[in-house]
């Protein structure tokens, strides 16, 4: 497997990755009228988008196919003064999944905030996706949780921090 910062010709492969591991992780936690409108071009395009504002690594198999991507940055919403960096994006194709990609996709996000000197980091993560284990596993918090709403579901966000970003680091920097 093959970790790379992504390039702006990759937003097609990212897209696909973006729809169709939305469609099977989540399709027992969001509205399936909303995950079927989803669109490969649609998020192409909004991938050509992010891609010129921000740093996103893409893991390719053997054969040069996308199979899951990573992003982060400053912390977006402002909400949460204490952590300074976010993860933004960490979504790996179904079979693909659970093989240790993950961490290989978040080694990149975390280098790149320290880098920047982000000394916190946090993510928010649906309750119900089994992957926020994968977050408290390496040490992540609860810091809260918020309510959001698609289509006519409420759902749960859990908003997961590192207050020291080196304790994530030390994990596998």
């Amino acid at each position: 497997m093959k970790i790379r910062q992504a390039k702006l010709t990759d937003a097609a492969g990212i897209a696909k990755v973006h729809v169709d591991s939305w469609r099977t992780t989540y399709n027992q936690m969001i509205p399936a009228a909303y995950l079927n409108r989803l669109s490969y071009k649609s998020r192409e395009e909004l991938w050509k988008g992010n891609l010129s504002t921000q740093s996103v690594y893409v893991a390719e198999n053997d054969q040069g196919e996308i199979v899951g991507f990573s992003g982060g940055g400053k912390e977006r919403t402002g909400n949460y003064p204490a952590y300074k960096g976010e993860i933004y994006a960490i979504y790996i194709l179904k079979e693909y999944q659970q093989k240790g990609l993950g961490k290989l996709l978040l080694k990149p996000v975390v280098s790149e905030l320290l880098n920047l000197s982000f000394d916190s980091l946090l993510v928010l993560v649906l309750e119900a996706n089994p992957s926020r284990h994968f977050y408290e596993a390496l040490g992540a918090k609860k810091i809260e949780e918020v309510k959001i709403k698609i289509e006519n579901k409420v759902i749960v966000e859990g908003v997961y921090g590192w207050g020291n970003i080196n304790d994530i680091a030390r994990k596998f920097l």
